[in-house]
């Protein structure tokens, strides 16, 4: 038999990579408030806190519609529910990008959360049935890429622009990659069916073994993770930092890019190790920061560790509950985005009452106390099972 006979069928990247932008306009649309939160704050004439719940507004809108929207459509073809979702942020980062009320900027972040329930919800599936079992989990974490890269390369840039133009002209950018997205789904990724009507059922897939302990793990440590990471802009300002924002966050990305692409190479064997040595890694970090941040070299330095730690838990969360719920992976995979956006505004507030009433130096240990129970349940759950052999 040839070689080329035996070698394994290659990864379809020109339909992965548009869901891999998919990702990239969903995190870039979520977290650049975090990178311009000052001047934001001072174009819409409210306080970093208040700033701080843009984030907040936009991940109760994703928790509050993925689960109903996700069932609602679960008939529709994939890639019009895909093409709606990204309609819907065009429209949502224009208004904001033209917006001087609060209060419409905040309405305009509630439908991209909402947006964004439905492309969470739909892109690691998606990817899973674009590809031979075998290489669903890389296929996943190709299309997880896109959050990496959005904090590594588009917060950072997003950050430098509203520097040097101001932080409207970020969004009108974002709107403008959402417009061309569109246009290379409708060339590149092929159709797939939705599921049979009434086939979700968020109930069935809780009591799949190891789904309600994946589930766990991914609202406490989405918690840790968002409480810090919006008001890290804050925090750095704190460290003596404030001028450096765009490279602490490009540092940052470019390891979470290391981070997803080792956890890409291995998931498939690997899973539980994998988790626990992310958790492992961001618990370092935020004790680093917590305790070492007198030096800027250690703050970059835990920085490095923290994107390494986090840049594959995203992958590995949806992988391990898809893997957990078999065939209720649908319905698991909308719980995980509804709760994973929970956690997103729940740390959004809590992150601005910390801010409020203690300071931006409780975050790093607020973080690390939250990644405990997390080490814990990877450890011994069934849903973070062992190789193997």
């Amino acid at each position: 038999m040839s070689n080329r006979a035996s070698a394994p069928p290659r990864l379809p990247l020109r339909a992965l990579l548009p869901l891999t932008t998919a990702a990239f306009v969903t995190v870039l649309t979520e977290a650049l408030p975090a990178g311009v939160l000052p001047a934001m704050s001072g174009g819409l004439g409210v306080g970093e806190s208040a700033t701080g719940q843009l984030v907040t507004i936009y991940a109760v809108g994703t928790a509050v519609s993925a689960i109903p929207l996700v069932t609602a459509t679960a008939a529709w073809p994939r890639k019009r529910l895909l093409l709606t979702s990204m309609l819907g942020f065009a429209v949502a980062n224009t208004i904001t990008a033209v917006s001087a009320d609060y209060l419409v900027t905040l309405a305009a972040r509630f439908v991209a959360g909402i947006a964004a329930g439905v492309v969470w919800a739909l892109l690691a599936g998606y990817a899973r049935r674009l590809v031979p079992a075998h290489q669903a989990g890389r296929a996943v974490a190709i299309v997880m890429a896109g959050l990496p890269v959005a904090l590594s390369l588009g917060i950072p840039a997003g950050t430098f622009l509203g520097h040097l133009v101001g932080w409207r002209a970020t969004f009108w950018v974002v709107t403008a990659l959402a417009a061309v997205l569109v246009a290379a789904i409708v060339a590149f990724v092929p159709d797939q069916p939705g599921a049979p009507a009434g086939r979700l059922v968020p109930r069935a897939a809780l009591r799949r073994p190891g789904v309600p302990a994946v589930l766990f793990t991914t609202l406490v440590f989405v918690l840790a993770q968002t409480v810090f990471y919006t008001y890290v802009a804050t925090y750095l300002g704190q460290v003596g930092l404030g001028d450096s924002v765009d490279v602490v966050l490009l540092v940052y990305g470019i390891a979470s890019i290391v981070g997803i692409w080792y956890v890409g190479a291995h998931i498939d064997r690997k899973l539980r190790a994998l988790t626990v040595a992310g958790t492992v890694l961001v618990a370092v970090a935020a004790a680093a920061l917590a305790v070492l941040n007198d030096s800027h070299v250690l703050v970059y330095a835990a920085v490095t560790l923290w994107g390494l730690g986090w840049g594959g838990i995203p992958t590995l969360l949806q992988t391990a509950v898809a893997d957990a719920a078999g065939d209720e992976a649908d319905s698991a995979q909308a719980m995980l985005v509804t709760l994973w956006n929970v956690a997103m505004a729940a740390g959004g507030a809590i992150g601005g009452l910390l801010l409020d009433a203690a300071g931006p130096m409780t975050f790093p240990w607020t973080m690390l106390v939250l990644l405990v129970p997390v080490l814990a349940v990877v450890l011994t759950s069934r849903g973070f099972p062992k190789p193997v052999r």
